[in-house]
């Protein structure tokens, strides 16, 4: 395969086929996870617990930042669209905006800083879906719904996401097949 550099992008065209096709499986992966995959509803609002938002966390520590919030839009957009359809609209804007503090420039999955953007991924989730419960059904449940829901679907994903990134790290996955030298 040619290696050339594609106009105006900087990327070579293998680098950016390898991030096309990871963030497609990425997407994948989010929706599975998120539909389906340990899809625990919660009773309130029509909300569920999952780990989709894990797969997120590590497709922005894997890929470059428009790769990851392609993913997490699809993936999170494609799972409401099959479980939870009016929520599709807030969970594409909302899914983008938690991949944004995480930085896939660092060697390595778990940083400090990837670290601290499960917290403010929390906050993000938690005044995303406050704003469209908001909409959807009043202040009051709005607000007991998406706190109560957003810290433990948070909660759970940045447990997971820390320790599959640490297992992934000890494999040394983004030196070997994401950013090999």
């Amino acid at each position: 395969m040619t290696t050339r550099t594609l106009p105006g992008t900087g990327e070579k065209r293998g680098t950016r086929l390898k991030y096309l096709t990871l963030t497609g499986l990425m997407a994948a992966m989010i929706t599975i996870m998120t539909a389906y995959i340990c899809h625990i509803p919660t009773g309130i609002n029509g909300g569920y617990i999952h780990f989709g938002d894990s797969i997120i966390y590590l497709a922005a520590a894997l890929l470059p930042t428009p790769y990851a919030l392609a993913a997490a839009a699809i993936g999170g957009g494609l799972a409401d669209l099959l479980t939870a359809p009016m929520w599709a609209p807030a969970t594409i804007i909302i899914k983008m905006l938690i991949a944004v503090p995480f930085t896939s420039r660092s060697g390595r999955i778990i940083t400090p800083r990837n670290a601290a953007a499960c917290v403010l991924a929390y906050f993000i989730s938690g005044l995303g879906y406050f704003i469209a419960e908001y909409l959807l059904f009043g202040a009051m449940p709005a607000l007991a719904a998406s706190l109560s829901g957003s810290l433990i679907q948070s909660g759970g994903s940045a447990v997971f996401f820390i320790i599959f990134g640490l297992a992934l790290d000890r494999t040394h996955v983004k030196s070997r097949f994401i950013n090999p030298q």
